[in-house]
């Protein structure tokens, strides 16, 4: 399972910018496959405009992106945090016009794509951020826009990267996103079988993502309450909480005004919900 390890430096310390330059800088990337894997590479080879927006998130060293422009993709951009790592892509792409090579936060990026890839992005994040992930995946992708990949189907005892299940992620996608596949893959690498699911959603245009900021729960048992008080809201189709209760994804019919939703958990003085600009 070797290809499937993170780093060799203790993951106690936080997933910023810092740490990932440091896996880079010490070449401790024990994920990195060394090519594309297999199931991205059957999805790209179905894909026929070869001119629609492409972004990469957490891009790594990009053979997906290496791969697209082998194929005739003329619109890819790829994004990471790691300063050595856009360096190198940098110095790889120079003379290539259909790429652009973006040093940055994912989650501070502005922009419109037809098409996310997925690859070892979200399992890299911690799981407390994943009610963000959905929300900007929505915020970026165009109306018909797709996000399509690789998560994990499975738990890890050191991470990252952060595992996860594949009912857990139907939870966590609900609504905002129409569901066209999610599938145990069938041509993961040997090391990854059976662990790997392989995904397509599509953007829900038809409704209202919003992430926010809660404070005052402490306990699972809150949360469920909570997240079932603002789930009987009118117009709210989904409710999501972060696993450290700080934050709450609300997917809706239209936009719900905050006095609405600090109404309903007014039962519990110390509970505040404020929306994330």
């Amino acid at each position: 399972m070797e290809d499937i390890k993170c780093c060799v430096t203790s993951c106690e310390k936080p997933l910023d910018a810092a740490y990932w330059e440091a896996q880079y800088e010490t070449k401790a990337t024990g994920w990195d496959l060394g090519k594309i894997s297999p199931p991205l590479q059957t999805y790209i080879d179905t894909i026929e405009n070869k001119n629609i927006a492409i972004l990469i998130p957490g891009c790594g060293n990009s053979y997906e992106a290496e791969y697209l422009l082998e194929q005739g993709f003329t619109n890819i951009s790829v994004i990471d945090i790691a300063p050595t790592l856009v360096n190198v892509l940098k110095e790889k792409f120079k003379n290539n016009p259909n790429i652009q090579i973006i040093l940055g936060d994912f989650f501070e990026h502005q922009g419109k794509y037809d098409l996310i890839i997925e690859q070892t992005f979200f399992c890299a994040l911690p799981p407390t951020m994943r009610q963000k992930y959905v929300g900007k995946m929505h915020q970026l992708l165009a109306d018909e826009g797709k996000l399509a990949g690789l998560l994990f189907n499975r738990t890890f005892e050191i991470s990252p990267p952060f595992g996860g299940s594949k009912e857990e992620y139907e939870t966590l996608f609900a609504a905002a996103f129409d569901f066209l596949k999610m599938d145990v893959c069938l041509n993961s690498i040997a090391p990854r079988a059976n662990s790997e699911l392989f995904f397509e959603l599509k953007k829900n245009n038809k409704v209202s993502v919003n992430l926010y900021e809660f404070e005052g729960i402490t306990c699972i048992g809150c949360m469920k309450s909570v997240t079932k008080k603002f789930a009987a809201i009118d117009g709210i189709v989904n409710v999501s909480m972060s696993s450290d209760f700080a934050e709450v994804l609300i997917v809706s019919k239209n936009e719900i005004p905050v006095t609405a939703l600090q109404n309903a958990i007014s039962y519990d003085e110390k509970y505040q919900v404020k929306k994330i600009s």
